[in-house]
């Protein structure tokens, strides 16, 4: 076999993240946009899971899924579907999308649609629900649904309608610029959301939905800090699919958490998942609760770390550690660690902090395997029960044994004795 040139093949992908042009383009309905989605699909975060091994706010999420899309009436009754065997269960990475927490999905529901038209792809995601009790942290009590079907009713066409009257939101310029201003896009939106309220509300008060739909939506939006989590998610995935399916390339493309399981892909090895199970977070919890009622890490949100936000631009947000834990000078610290397990420089995305240093991008393999360092994420916290919600927020790494196992594959794909 002829020798690879790996660090030439890093930097060709890395080059194809840098030149990735993210925009907002509209939202649809999952059934309609999603790839191979279909009524009896329920999307999710991380890698493949079934439902006997799925954790309480996955199986919350699923449960509260099945009434909202009209396939069970009761939730005692959607438990019993869920187990049947007639629902499939399918990651969304795996249908170009992603999904905060459980990041589950049904056929009905909106979805923000991204494209990189240059490319000619397109990423998906949920709308964001707001915090406290919703889908995402497993909860499906009637307050929930409720809101759902709001959102699949009111918000969703206002946001349709509005897209479409106006230019196409560059979310990588928003991203940079919300970096500039003290967030991160993973644990911290306020900025982000803040520009997105910008540019949409115009375009809202243009729309034909009534008035009292018209101010519903724009105060929703004012109300959810998080709103742009679920933009900032599919416009990292979108960058990364640049990088994915390149002979030879050690870049990790893919990091999620279904709550059971933490799983990695990586470049070269094409739609290949390297599982572990999914650690504690070690963070801040709401008043009332303990360690003893955390669930483990859940999320396809560390997609934000993997293109090198998140927890690898904490030193940008400074203010995030009053939220997840640390200090200001562990932010610091944690993205400055991440530049040793990278391959470059983000060309848009700055850090004031460090002189408007390029955050860390194109997570190495190699690199990982051979410092012994892992990436930080920081997230939040899903109770372990089913239907009870967030229960605070904080740091985690990856497990070893994924990279251990991705790169004992790596060797035998292509070092052969």
């Amino acid at each position: 076999m002829q020798r690879l040139d790996i660090a030439a093949i890093n930097r060709e992908a890395v080059q194809a993240i840098q030149k990735s042009q993210p925009v907002l383009t509209g939202v649809g309905i999952a059934g309609e946009v999603v790839p191979r989605m279909r009524r009896n699909l329920i999307l999710h975060a991380g890698p493949p899971i079934t439902w006997d091994r799925m954790c309480g706010p996955m199986r919350g999420a699923v449960m509260g899924a099945l009434v909202y899309e009209g396939l069970a009436k009761t939730i005692p009754e959607a438990e019993k579907l869920a187990a049947s065997g007639e629902i499939a269960f399918e990651p969304w990475h795996e249908h170009d999308g992603v999904g905060p927490m459980a990041g589950v999905a049904t056929a009905s529901m909106p979805v923000w649609i991204v494209e990189d038209k240059a490319a000619g792809r397109r990423t998906f995601c949920t709308l964001n629900e707001g915090l406290g009790k919703v889908l995402r942290y497993g909860a499906y009590s009637d307050e929930v649904l409720v809101r759902l079907r709001w959102m699949r009713d009111v918000l969703g066409p206002v946001l349709r309608e509005a897209l479409a009257g106006r230019p196409e939101i560059n979310l990588k310029a928003l991203i940079a610029q919300a970096l500039q201003m003290g967030d991160e896009v993973h644990n911290r939106n306020r900025a982000a959301t803040s520009l997105l309220f910008r540019e949409l509300a115009p375009a809202i008060l243009r729309t034909r939905a009534k008035t009292d739909d018209q101010v519903k939506v724009l105060e929703f939006l004012h109300a959810n800090d998080h709103t742009f989590l679920n933009l900032s998610m599919p416009a990292a995935k979108i960058m990364l699919q640049a990088a994915e399916w390149r002979e030879g390339c050690t870049l990790v493309t893919t990091m999620a958490r279904n709550g059971t399981d933490f799983g990695i892909r990586v470049a070269g090895l094409k739609d290949r998942w390297f599982t572990a199970p999914a650690g504690m977070v070690k963070g801040l919890l709401f008043p009332g609760f303990t360690d003893a009622d955390c669930n483990p890490d859940i999320g396809d949100s560390a997609i934000t770390e993997t293109v090198g936000l998140g927890g690898f631009s904490m030193a940008a947000a400074p203010a995030i550690v009053k939220f997840v834990g640390g200090t200001v000078a562990d932010a610091m610290t944690y993205t400055q660690t991440m530049y040793e397990i990278t391959t470059a420089e983000s060309e848009a995305f700055q850090i004031p902090t460090l002189d408007f240093r390029g955050s860390p991008l194109g997570i190495d393999l190699l690199k990982v395997c051979e410092t012994g360092i892992l990436p930080q994420i920081n997230t939040g916290i899903a109770h372990r029960e089913a239907g009870v919600g967030q229960v605070g927020a904080g740091l985690i790494k990856p497990p070893a044994k994924c990279f251990e196992d991705a790169l004992a594959a790596y060797v035998d794909a292509y070092c052969p004795e």
